[in-house]
């Protein structure tokens, strides 16, 4: 008799194992010959040593599994245990990854999909359109994807934290209580991908960091895959710091939408001045998105449309001449 103790690393055990322990009693039925007990974050299990053998090389696939989908369902567990794992490795390459609720994240449009391409392809790369183009997200979600894959060792988002309307003195709390709620839109996105429990050690361990674009300042980023979000909301020399952080095996992504400028002068925009000067340089790439993008409520497209053409009909106006009665 030998025993073998598993322990779960940043799992969600109630997701795991189940409330009450039924999906851990699921698994114990597949081990009669075992003696299985789960505790905490462990799970240990006595027997014969075939039989452990066995229930290690199970357990990891399940483990497995579970990291992949971020959920684990009777039925995965009926199949991954009775040897039926081709579920594991889908046939649809165009899937990023899977939510916490086990849904795929692909691409919803031609310019998305362009935008993974290019990431593939590239080690730095601009995605540029309205607000509800997917761009930060599927940007995370690639992200995410390369932490899995043991392909970065960590995840940097950043924003600037530029004030739209807001003064940052008037919030309430200390400097990270007023930052925070700049930086929302990252949180949000990376908990819909990765489960809580993982996500908050993640965060604690500085797996993925998220911190405004002032404290990029003097670091060198390797191995990493660095996110600057809302980029329109740079000036020149903001994202010329950022982009020179870029340190060995990094891959960095710069969203923004250069409609949606909040810098006192727009065309200090750091977003539009890269745009101009970059656009040929190799191993660079940048990704135009528009309205049709748009993968919100279609409201949202609708508006981005009256926006757009209210403002090339309001530059039309102005580049009309007057005539003199």
């Amino acid at each position: 008799m030998i025993e073998k103790l598993i322990y779960l690393d940043a799992v969600d055990m109630v997701e795991f194992c189940g409330v009450n322990n039924t999906k851990f009693d699921l698994i114990q039925s597949h081990f009669p010959k075992l003696k299985m007990v789960c505790r905490g974050n462990w799970i240990k299990a006595i027997g014969e040593a075939s039989d452990v053998a066995d229930f290690e090389e199970k357990m990891a696939l399940l483990i497995q599994y579970y990291n992949e989908y971020n959920v684990l369902t009777d039925s995965a567990i009926n199949d991954v245990l009775v040897g039926n794992t081709a579920l594991m490795k889908s046939s649809d390459n165009s899937i990023i990854l899977h939510n916490i609720d086990g849904h795929p994240i692909r691409p919803r449009s031609s310019n998305q999909k362009k935008l993974i391409d290019a990431a593939d392809a590239n080690d730095m790369l601009f995605a540029i359109g309205p607000a509800g183009s997917g761009k930060t997200y599927l940007a995370i979600a690639l992200a995410v994807r390369a932490l899995k894959n043991k392909q970065v060792k960590r995840i940097i988002l950043s924003r600037p934290a530029v004030e739209a309307g807001e003064k940052l003195g008037f919030l309430p709390g200390d400097m990270k209580d007023k930052i925070d709620p700049y930086l929302q839109p990252l949180y949000d996105a990376l908990a819909d991908m990765i489960p809580a429990v993982k996500l908050k050690e993640f965060l604690e361990n500085g797996t993925i960091q998220i911190a405004p674009l002032a404290f990029m300042r003097g670091r060198t980023l390797n191995n990493a895959f660095v996110i600057l979000d809302e980029a329109q909301n740079t000036t020149i020399p903001q994202i010329k710091m950022f982009l020179t952080r870029m340190g060995s095996n990094a891959k960095f992504v710069i969203t923004g939408d250069t409609t949606q400028i909040d810098l006192p002068n727009v065309h200090q925009s750091g977003l539009i001045f890269c745009m101009h000067i970059l656009k040929n340089i190799k191993d660079l790439a940048m990704i135009q998105f528009d309205s049709h993008d748009i993968v919100r409520h279609k409201l949202v497209q609708r508006i981005v449309e009256a926006f757009d053409k209210a403002e090339k009909e309001s530059a039309k106006r102005k580049q009309t001449p007057k005539t003199e009665d």
